[in-house]
């Protein structure tokens, strides 16, 4: 069996559309995508506001549904599934990372890491967890609560958290918008070390090239459509594909 034959897919969406109201307002955010996101692979989303990134990703993780078409996790058709199962599904094959940090101000930073664990009622692999405080540097953080901790190290625990228990992709939206440059190459570092180091899936969204250059491919969308691919993007190449869809005035 060849390479090309066994790339598998952590997630994907078929001939996606997503239409928002009806007649004169009707808005279709997403028109006939289909996009695979590889096993093992950081992948970026990115395109002009509107376009329909935030959408498509909403789509592919199962936080909202689709008006026509398919999105799958693993072999799982989301659309085939009642809501109790989409919940747990996305609790325990679905991690998430988001602008807003969402960590819990009481709890120090090993239980916010293992609060979707706790919550689920079980104990995730405590090795894997082990290797993962140290994937993202926070071993002498632990006992520390979220307001001790600066903006990218809190990042650092919302993504440990969204990788304790070993999801099949890692949703990513707009991780690095509430911090500086510095703090944002660090968590976009880490989301690219533990993608190669835990063999995991992260799927971003941003409207950054910079922070788009640490993927291994970007997918660009236009008009709720998926217009270009890039493979071993660089912030320059990022930004002269952003470029051209821009509208002159």
């Amino acid at each position: 069996m060849t390479t090309a034959t066994t790339v598998r897919t952590a997630a994907r969406v078929v001939d996606a559309v997503k239409v928002y109201g009806r007649g004169d307002t009707e808005v279709r955010a997403l028109d006939g995508v289909s996009v695979d996101f590889p096993v093992g692979r950081f992948t970026a989303i990115m395109g002009p506001s509107g376009s329909g990134k935030s959408t498509l990703m909403h789509c592919a993780a199962g936080l909202d549904t689709l008006t026509s078409g398919a999105a799958v996790i693993g072999d799982t058709e989301l659309g085939s599934l009642d809501d109790r199962r989409l919940t747990l599904l996305r609790r325990d094959r679905v991690g998430f990372v988001f602008q807003a940090f969402n960590l819990v101000p009481t709890l120090t930073v090993a239980e916010n890491i293992t609060l979707p664990l706790d919550l689920a009622g079980g104990r995730g692999d405590p090795e894997w967890i082990d290797a993962l405080i140290d994937v993202v540097g926070l071993r002498d953080r632990l006992h520390h609560r979220p307001t001790q901790l600066s903006g990218g190290q809190q990042q650092r625990v919302a993504v440990a958290r969204a990788f304790a228990g070993r999801p099949d992709v890692v949703f990513a939206d707009e991780p690095t918008g509430n911090l500086d440059s510095r703090s944002g190459d660090e968590v976009l570092g880490l989301l690219g070390r533990t993608v190669r180091q835990t063999a995991r899936t992260v799927v971003m969204v941003t409207h950054d090239p910079v922070a788009a250059a640490h993927a291994d491919e970007v997918v660009f969308l236009a008009d709720g459509r998926l217009v270009d691919r890039m493979e071993s993007p660089t912030a320059d190449k990022v930004l002269d594909r952003m470029k051209a869809f821009e509208v002159p005035s």
